[in-house]
This record gives structure tokens, C-alpha cells and sequence, in this order.
């Protein structure tokens, strides 16, 4: 009760829930209940809420859009707290335009006004179901480019409360991993570098992005996108797909008929369902190939 009140006296009581039932916070549409969860909307708010964790040592979840996670039913214990530090600010010099987000922003959206203001250089990243902080956070990409090509910095808290901000470099971008991978920083800005554009040109591309993404990925079920990593010397989704596997169901959970590198919810599934598949998944890709694949989801 003592916790509670001092989360509630900080973001205000319509900002925090108690046992609230992740799977109406992860795109999979899955997971238990968090003890806790705790909506933020300013760095003062965030900062307040990782002293009393500290004080009362309480484990902490960041939680962006919840489409890169798999939440177990059990759920899980401490405070989930979910980003929702909104913004997105332009500035003009010469040819190049710089942007600066709060992490809590959806890519989509971000992608919307960025084209009505003319802004190009985002559109192959405006479809990821995302928001900015996590898409940092994963160096999430799409169509040839990822975040890595168009950020600049980020300013960052630390689990202590400490304020940092960290340059392009610092961030240690890779394939679908960046130092916030490793280490208990927490994004609440971002600063992209983008450039001036036509905004028909730009429409027609997000446009066209957007009909590729119908065509080929299985959005009309709930999923965490690509579920597997590719592999140094391989195509996941090929591997998965020449393994048969494509169709392939454990409860209600299945690899993706339009495309075997994701895995679905197709009909009410668990997280152990999702979790039985993408295991058996493995086993055959190594028993046939001798390949190890990678999650490239993350796991709660």
C-alpha cells in the first residue's frame, strides 16, 4: 500500500493500475498480469518512479508499443513502466532537417506528420509497429534501412536516475541490438537527422512500404513481427520454410502461412503456446540444417 500511494502521488492515480493483464499491452495479445504498471509521460514523473523502485527494491520493466515482446502467462512481478513521453519538433538547416522525438512516439505517427511537413528519409521505418525508444533500442529496420542511418542522439536516464545523453557511437547500433540492450539505460529523446522532400514522393513510398507489408507479413493476426533473427550465412524464414513448417500450429499459436519467419496468435493462444512453437521451430531448423536460430523478440 505504501508503494502504491507514493507511484500514485507521483504520476497521479489514473496513471497506475495494479495486476493489469499484459495482453492488452503487447501486440502478441498475450502475457499475465503485471504487478504493477505505471504510465509516464515526463522524464520529472520517470525519474520519481525509479527512486521509489530503488527505495522499496522493485524490479523494473520499459515497456514502448509492446510489438517486440512476449510477456509469460504467469506474468510478472514489480513495475511495468510503459513510456509515453510524447513530442516531435523540427528544425531546418539547409537540405538537412533535424528531429527531435520523445521516445513514447509510434513510428506511424511520427511517419504521418513527418510527410505532411515534406520531411524525407523516414518512410521505410514508419510501418514498424513500434515506438521511437524501442525502435532505438533494437536498432529496428525495414526496407534496406534501419535506425542507425538516421540517428544522431539520445538522452537517456540510468536506473539511479542519472541523466546522460549519448551520441551515435555511444549507442553501439547493430544488427537488432544497441547498448540498451546491455545496459539499464532508459530513452525518454531522440534526435534523428532526416532532409527536406517531396511530400507526393514521400506519400507514394509510404504507400507503397505499406502495401509490401499487406502482401508478405501476416498482420491480420496478432504477432511481435519478425519473430526470428537472420542468420550470418542464412534466411531464417527460408530455413523454417523448407523445414515445412509453414502452417505448422501448437495450440493456437502457428507459424505464419504468408511468411515463416513469424510466428502468430491465430486463435486465442498463450504465451506457452507461442513458446512450445518457436521451440520445436528450433529443433527442426538445427535437426535439418545443423543451424542455430535466434529470437529476435524478447522474452518477460
Amino acid at each position: 500500500m505504501e508503494i502504491s500511494k507514493k507511484i500514485e502521488n507521483a504520476v497521479g492515480q489514473e496513471n497506475i493500475l495494479y495486476n493489469e493483464n499484459m495482453s492488452k499491452h503487447t501486440t502478441f495479445k498475450t502475457g499475465g498480469p503485471a504487478e504493477i504498471f505505471v504510465k509516464i509521460d515526463s522524464i520529472e514523473k520517470l525519474k520519481e518512479v525509479l527512486q521509489i523502485a530503488r527505495e522499496k527494491q522493485k524490479e523494473i520493466h520499459i515497456l514502448g508499443n509492446g510489438s517486440n515482446l512476449l510477456v509469460h502467462d504467469r506474468g510478472i512481478k514489480g513495475i511495468v513502466i510503459k513510456i509515453d513521453i510524447k513530442g516531435i519538433e523540427t528544425k531546418e538547416n539547409k537540405e538537412k532537417v533535424t528531429v527531435t522525438l520523445g521516445s513514447g512516439e509510434k513510428l506511424a505517427l511520427i511517419g504521418q506528420k513527418l510527410m505532411q511537413e515534406g520531411i524525407a528519409g523516414f518512410e521505410e521505418l514508419s510501418g514498424i509497429p513500434g515506438t521511437i525508444g524501442g525502435a532505438v533500442r533494437m536498432n529496428a529496420g525495414a526496407h534496406g534501412k534501419e535506425i542507425k542511418d538516421i540517428i544522431k542522439k539520445v538522452k537517456v536516464v540510468d536506473y539511479d536516475g542519472k541523466e546522460n545523453e549519448l551520441t551515435k557511437e555511444e549507442m553501439q547500433l547493430e544488427y537488432r541490438s544497441s547498448i540498451f540492450v546491455k545496459e539499464k539505460y532508459i530513452i525518454y529523446e531522440v534526435e534523428i537527422e532526416l532532409e527536406k522532400g517531396n511530400k507526393e514522393e514521400i506519400k507514394n513510398k509510404m504507400e507503397e512500404y505499406t502495401k509490401w507489408r499487406k502482401e508478405h507479413q501476416p498482420l491480420e493476426y496478432p504477432n511481435a513481427g519478425s519473430t526470428f533473427k537472420r542468420g550470418n550465412d542464412f534466411i531464417t524464414a527460408k530455413l523454417i520454410d523448407e523445414c515445412e513448417l509453414k502452417g505448422y500450429k501448437i495450440g493456437g499459436a502457428q507459424i505464419s502461412t504468408k511468411h515463416a519467419g513469424f510466428v502468430v496468435n491465430a486463435e486465442q493462444a498463450t504465451t506457452e503456446d507461442i513458446l512450445n512453437l518457436i521451440q520445436y521451430t528450433k529443433e527442426q531448423v538445427y535437426k535439418k540444417f545443423n543451424k542455430k536460430i535466434e529470437l529476435e523478440i524478447e522474452i518477460w
